[in-house]
């Protein structure tokens, strides 16, 4: 990439605003940070499009960090339980991120930097100056190519390494990234609930399940006894739950937690011998492993199903092609909350 392909130097990095650091043994600030190229990477833990882009970020660390380049989370969680650190340290295990991570929990970085979406990127050059920004999934080369050439405004004799090629088949040249059904959110606030029973902020309601032909994307339906708070939906019944969800996409992703309750997440008390469990359908069958995601196990009887854990983003249904199904989620343990769902779109070119 030609240095003329920066953004001109115009706009000067904003100072991190006071606020908690991982994987750093200080703060960090945009002095301690001078004569180095920076990339700042806007992100949050439940995020589908943020997952997707971290094996590119930790690679990009991996590969120059020792040319020049810092790389800096910044993340700023959309749910309340995700402003908590140990929520955020599994987050940062589970994902193998080894640069420095700041905890925006009252989005003052990100208003600094007037971030606008998950994920953001921020290419800084090591004068200060902001040459690049990506929003969003994809342009994987064209970012560590602009990477690439502030390195090299940084110091003209360094060396660096041919550009990665995709990590993923979706993400290589003539991959075809369809129009998926929308984010849905659960709770009241901004919730995506079908059934003409509608929300009871706070209370629990009994929910009826509509007839096929009465549900329609972009809404999600409910039937037995479920309690709506801000954020979640949240499984009140004793015996069993039911959620659909028509949709079209590849791939189908939930926010889960085993409480909706901060005080039960954090102190993680469930054994794990009794961990709350979802079942998985596509279409009223189970899920295969054609179609099942990451996250889906089988249990003694064979049927398909997702253990939760801990409060984070599981991925439920990965098609082999961008298809219209019904996905259905049986719930059979009181107190748990879901609080989105998302949709992935890519398919990978033919051979």
């Amino acid at each position: 990439m030609d240095e003329k392909l920066l953004d001109p130097k115009t706009v000067r990095m904003p100072e991190f605003a006071p606020g908690e650091w991982l994987n750093t043994e200080q703060p960090l600030s945009r002095e301690r940070l001078r004569g180095q190229v920076l990339l700042v990477d806007f992100w949050d833990y439940t995020c589908i499009n943020c997952i997707r882009t971290l094996p590119y970020v930790t690679t990009w660390h991996a590969r120059y960090a020792d040319k020049g380049l810092t790389v800096i989370g910044v993340h700023a969680p959309e749910f309340r339980f995700a402003r908590d650190r140990s929520q955020i340290e599994a987050a940062i295990a589970r994902y193998g991120i080894r640069y420095p991570v700041l905890l925006d929990n009252e989005y003052r970085t990100w208003d600094r930097f007037a971030n606008r979406a998950w994920p953001t990127k921020y290419l800084i050059d090591a004068e200060g100056y902001i040459r690049y920004r990506q929003q969003g999934e994809g342009f994987y080369q064209e970012t560590e190519r602009a990477i690439q050439a502030a390195l090299r405004l940084r110091d003209p004799g360094v060396s660096l390494p041919e550009v990665l090629p995709p990590l993923r088949e979706e993400d290589a040249p003539g991959a075809v990234c369809y129009r998926t059904t929308p984010e849905l959110y659960t709770g009241y606030q901004r919730g995506a609930l079908g059934n003409p029973e509608g929300y009871a902020a706070g209370s629990p309601l009994v929910y009826r399940m509509p007839l096929h032909f009465d549900r329609r994307e972009p809404y999600f339906y409910a039937e037995g006894i479920w309690r709506a708070e801000r954020e979640a939906f949240i499984f009140a019944g004793q015996e069993e739950g039911r959620l659909i969800i028509p949709y079209s996409a590849v791939g189908v992703n939930a926010v889960f937690s085993p409480s909706a309750d901060p005080v039960e997440v954090l102190l993680n008390l469930r054994p794990s011998e009794t961990l709350p469990v979802i079942e998985v359908r596509q279409d009223g069958e189970p899920l295969t492993p054609l179609n099942a995601g990451a996250d889906i196990e089988y249990d003694d009887g064979g049927v398909s199903v997702v253990y939760v854990t801990r409060p984070r983003l599981y991925e439920l249904v990965r098609n082999p092609d961008y298809e219209s199904h019904e996905v259905e989620l049986i719930f059979r343990a009181g107190g748990l909350a879901v609080y989105s769902f998302t949709f992935t779109s890519c398919v990978a070119p033919e051979e």
